[in-house]
């Protein structure tokens, strides 16, 4: 067995200054269904463009009537803070107008120092916010424009975020959580100005609840403002010059912030000798060098922070060296940090030594460590894991990997510009899943992530059949994320050479459900598609008789035999056997076999078995249907002993893939997720009883449906009776 054994980290979220009190979890509650929507890229107009004008029609109707608008789905009272835990504080929503005179919406341009953070540990979504003012084009996507406090005031307002592949307009009204008049959230500089406590709450109202903020990841903020590329860098484990690296994503445009991990996290803020504080997310505002280092002795490289909380004690490792790098009163203006707002700059050798982690979300795949600039082809693949059946969990779980789902990628034609003279195709594979804020509360459920990438044998191109468990024991990859890792997105960037490859996403252990998107950025042109697999069935028999070496007996065999009598006996004088009488029969021949004498089938699966072959709807079965039946059951006894390895009279959930394969039924992912919850118990199990039942629907509405499909096109057409007499009788 080829084996690659996968490593996990596992990153702490930023939460440094939470609400008082904060302890009760939020218990865990059942996974996103799984109808998925188309998903467009990230460079297109607002999706919901119906949506967009609700808030116009809503504004301009508010203003007629000259009546404030107020928000029913975020209403202002305490289900929009907290979902499942006491209010520390008095709380008290009140407009702007309310607070203060004059309110604002935005006074000068929004910038860096409007965003300090209140009783609330979402500094990860505030340093992410204090990036985004830094890039004017990207703001006002997520801020639209023409919103204030005066010209067609309604009390209410919107803001655009990317999730998961579409632009998403959410609306909401000025109604702010305060508490003694003040804002219990984030604050402006300006005592009244309120673009950042609105667009908090609006992205409060994205995920259910403010509570909902605590905890996270700046990536995870970055990337709802952008829909670009995020990138995690460890600043101790990087070999590559990430100074020039941060200095470049700054130029280009890219969202930046890094931050100090903590490995025991605290209820509290914990402050390093120095000042910085652990578990906390600073926004990087500037990177910047001596331009003229062949005329110094030292080179002085620079790093500009800011500090979400605003009036915390500016750090004592801070440097005043910027002043040496300004040549010009206007770059004098533009390099000064605000320092009560709590900015300030500090070495790169200092940083390098306080700070653990840097994270970028940059605008396209764009590589930082050249000078390149590609016109990306993307592609983006919507999936989810399934516990039991498509959550089969990393390599280091051989026996469930390759249940995962699996999608293939065709690279068709080398770069134009090979990286460091090598041909071959560039690409960037960005997976990230869809975390749970509404219904965790207290944070994000954050699964560690990660992919492997196998090229695909000639003999098997072509094919849309997912790649076999022998395949993946006997073969390894060309290509895999580092680590599997706890962040929303992991990103990797690889170079193949041109041909047929398969990406396999997962968790690191198995059973963990999660919907994701798979984002593919190649340089030149290549198609990605979900390997589904084809849903046929083989009716003929033959293919399984071969694999099972039953054959087909030339004259009666003592078993048989056997059983007549036994059927004879409880059959009575019309030979004809219902579903009780057929539940006596079954049972006492399946007694006798030794690897299934626990094993009992259950009264709805004789019925299931009855509707599957009678054939003059008299809800009975006779002698050669009952035979019929038999033989079919005797193979799938077989089936299930195979898979049943320890005798337990069970087969896990993950088998029945091959289980049913086996049985001649070829069928997508979609089914295989809906037989393991149909017919699994709570253990990922199923016993004889509620295979035998699965086998038994399979059959029948294949059956059904080549009686219907008189044309052979694939295609069916009933009316209301016909499909509720096929449902309810099969």
């Amino acid at each position: 067995m080829n084996e690659e054994r996968v490593e996990v980290k596992t990153l702490p979220t930023f939460e440094a200054g939470s609400l008082a009190g904060a302890s009760k979890v939020h218990p865990d509650y059942a996974s996103p269904g799984n109808t998925y929507s188309a998903i467009l890229s990230r460079n297109e107009a607002v999706k919901d463009a119906k949506r967009l004008k609700t808030f116009l029609e809503l504004r301009d109707k508010y203003v007629r009537k000259k009546v404030l608008f107020e928000d029913p789905l975020f209403p202002a009272n305490n289900t929009s803070l907290f979902k499942n835990r006491r209010i520390p504080l008095d709380i008290k929503w009140k407009r702007p107008s309310e607070i203060c005179e004059n309110p604002q919406f935005i006074i000068g341009g929004a910038d860096r120092t409007d965003i300090c953070q209140g009783d609330l540990g979402d500094c990860w979504l505030l340093a992410a916010i204090a990036c985004l003012t830094l890039n004017e084009k990207l703001l006002y996507r997520v801020i639209p424009p023409d919103q204030s406090f005066t010209d067609n005031y309604a009390g209410i307002f919107h803001f655009q975020f990317w999730r998961y592949g579409e632009w998403v307009d959410i609306v909401v009204d000025d109604r702010i959580p305060t508490s003694k008049n003040k804002l219990i959230f984030t604050t402006s500089g300006k005592k009244n100005e309120f673009w950042s406590a609105l667009l908090e709450k609006a992205y409060a109202k994205l995920h259910g609840s403010y509570e909902a903020l605590k905890g996270g990841n700046t990536l995870e903020a970055m990337e709802d403002f952008t829909g670009g590329v995020t990138e995690y860098f460890s600043v101790r484990e990087t070999q590559r010059e990430l100074f020039q690296i941060m200095r470049k994503a700054l130029e280009r445009g890219s969202l930046m912030c890094c931050g100090i991990e903590d490995l025991v996290p605290q209820n509290r803020a914990v402050r390093t000798p120095t000042g910085l504080v652990k578990g906390h997310a600073y926004s990087i505002t500037g990177v910047e060098q001596d331009g003229q280092k062949e005329k110094k002795d030292i080179q002085i490289r620079l790093v500009r922070l800011r500090d979400p909380w605003g009036v915390s004690p500016l750090p004592t490792c801070k440097s005043n060296d910027w002043a040496s790098l300004a040549s010009s009163k206007e770059e004098n203006q533009r390099l000064q940090p605000v320092e009560e707002l709590g900015e300030f700059w500090m070495s790169y050798e200092n940083f390098q030594g306080h700070f653990t982690r840097v994270e970028i979300c940059n605008l396209t795949p764009d590589t930082l460590q050249d000078d390149r600039t590609v016109n990306w082809t993307v592609t983006v693949n919507e999936g989810r894991w399934v516990k039991g059946c498509s959550a089969g969990g990393c390599r280091n779980f051989p026996d469930t990997f390759w249940t995962n789902p699996q999608y293939r990628i065709r690279l068709l034609e080398e770069d134009d510009d090979p990286q460091d003279g090598k041909k071959g195709c560039t690409v960037v594979i960005a997976l990230m899943q869809k975390e749970r804020r509404r219904e965790h509360l207290m944070g994000p459920v954050i699964h560690a992530i990660g992919f492997f990438v196998y090229e695909v044998p000639k003999k098997l191109q072509g094919s849309n059949m997912p790649l076999s468990k022998a395949f993946f024991q006997q073969s390894g990859s060309v290509a895999r994320s580092k680590s599997y890792v706890n962040l929303r997105e992991v990103t990797v960037r690889v170079q193949l050479k041109p041909g047929e490859y398969v990406i396999v996403p997962s968790t690191f252990d198995p059973n963990l459900e999660s919907e994701f998107i798979l984002r593919i950025f190649t340089e030149k042109k290549s198609t990605s598609e979900v390997i589904e697999g084809s849903i046929q069935a083989d009716q003929s028999g033959d293919k399984e008789k071969k694999k099972l070496k039953l054959g087909q007996p030339q004259e009666e065999s003592e078993e048989d035999k056997h059983f007549r009598q036994i059927y004879q006996q409880i059959a009575g004088e019309d030979l004809e056997i219902c579903a009780n009488e057929l539940k006596m029969v079954l049972n006492g021949v399946v007694a006798k076999y030794i690897d299934l004498k626990a094993a009992v089938l259950g009264l709805e699966s004789c019925r299931s078995m009855i509707a599957l072959m009678d054939t003059d709807s008299s809800g009975k079965i006779n002698l050669q249907e009952f035979k019929h039946l038999w033989k079919k059951i005797k193979q799938w006894r077989m089936i299930f002993t195979r898979y049943d390895m320890d005798n337990s009279n069970t087969i896990r959930s993950f088998e029945m893939r091959n289980a049913v394969e086996d049985a001649g039924f070829r069928l997508n992912n979609q089914l295989y997720n809906i037989i393991t919850m149909r017919y699994a118990d709570q253990k990922l199990e199923l016993d004889f009883d509620s295979y035998i039942g699965c086998m038994v629907r399979l059959e029948g509405m294949f059956r059904a449906f080549q009686a219907f499909d008189k044309d052979g096109d694939g295609l069916i057409k009933l009316n209301v009776v016909e499909w509720l007499q096929l449902t309810m009788y099969a």
